[in-house]
Parts: C-alpha cells; sequence; structure tokens
C-alpha cells in the first residue's frame, strides 16, 4: 500500500511539473492559443481594431511596444482553426536611420525580456558595405538586407528583422511563433505516417 502511494504521489508530481512547463508562448500577456475569432476578441478588447479576417488570418491595428498604428497579424494554422503564430509590421520607414533605430530599439528591449538572442544576423549581402542612407535602402528594397535575431524559448520563437515589400516599403517585423500549437501539426502528420 505504501508503494503505491509513493508511486501515486510522484506520478501526481511528475503531472503537475510537466504541465507547469507546458506554456504557450504569449503576445501582450495572451497566450497564443485557442480558435482566430477567440484571439481576435481578445485583442480587440485590447484596443486593437480589426481591419480584415478571411482564411485562417486576421488583420488587426493598434499601437504597441509605444509605436503607433501598427499592423497585427494572428494566424492559424493550415489544417485547423487554432492560433500559432502573431505578426506585427511596425510603421513604414523611408530613411535607414529611423528603419535601423526601430530594429535596434526594439532589439534592445527584446533582450532586457528574453535574455540574450540565439541568434543575430546584421549585414547587407553586398560586395562592398553601402555607405549612405539611400545606398542602405536601396540594398533593403533588392531583399540584400539580412537583418534579423531570434529568441529560442522554451515555449516558442521570437523572431525580429528588417523587411521590405518593395523599394517604397520597408519596416521592422516581429514574429511569435508558438511551440505547442505547431507541434499538435507535426504529431497530426507524424500519426498519420
Amino acid at each position: 500500500m505504501k508503494k503505491i502511494l509513493i508511486l501515486l504521489f510522484t506520478f501526481w508530481v511528475t503531472t503537475l511539473t510537466f504541465t507547469q512547463t507546458k506554456e504557450h508562448l504569449s503576445f501582450k500577456g495572451v497566450p497564443i492559443d485557442g480558435t482566430l475569432n477567440e484571439y481576435v476578441t481578445i485583442m480587440r478588447e485590447n484596443n486593437f481594431t480589426l481591419i480584415e479576417m478571411n482564411d485562417g488570418l486576421a488583420l488587426l491595428e493598434g499601437d504597441f511596444a509605444a509605436y503607433k498604428d501598427c499592423i497585427i497579424a494572428v494566424a492559424t494554422l493550415d489544417q485547423m482553426d487554432l492560433v500559432s503564430k502573431i505578426t506585427v509590421i511596425f510603421p513604414k520607414s523611408r530613411k535607414w536611420s529611423s528603419l535601423s533605430s526601430n530594429y535596434y530599439n526594439l532589439k534592445e528591449l527584446l533582450i532586457e525580456k528574453y535574455g540574450e538572442p540565439s541568434e543575430i544576423v546584421e549585414k547587407f549581402d553586398t560586395h562592398s558595405e553601402p555607405k549612405d542612407d539611400n545606398s542602405k535602402m536601396h540594398e533593403v528594397g533588392m531583399d540584400r538586407c539580412k537583418y534579423y535575431t531570434c529568441f529560442e524559448l522554451e515555449n516558442g520563437t521570437i523572431q525580429l528583422s528588417i523587411e521590405n515589400d518593395g523599394f517604397l516599403s520597408s519596416f521592422v517585423m516581429l514574429s511569435y511563433f508558438d511551440k505547442i500549437n505547431s507541434d499538435v501539426i507535426r504529431q497530426e502528420a507524424i500519426d498519420d505516417l
């Protein structure tokens, strides 16, 4: 009887410990989990305005990390209505000085919150380093600017990057990838094999 009680207690402690470490990655303090409608409802309660929602993607607008008028993209997994990724697109910049300033400011804040990044790449894929603001922005528009910082966390990945959508649209992007919900689809695929 004593052995059974010890086994039950050990099982209970192990289960409790396991469930405590299995938390979803959070965005604005909200776990990245649930259906798209549920998550959008919570974001609207957090003062974000819904712009559009269809095909597993919702676009919202609002202030984030002291930046005005950010676009927030909430994405579900392709195979099911389960939120797994949040992306913030910060306001567009037309000058390298403001674009890089936004990137480095956010990087510093992320390091303060999450610790040292797991990967940092900050370079231009050119023969020589661009010298001035216009040259750097040209390389951004040509997709030859490789600036990103990744944080591998127990419950997911956070990636900060400089991105573009052509020569006139360059911005900083911050993406949150929830590990638990991404693993759900992975496990279903493995089960199918």
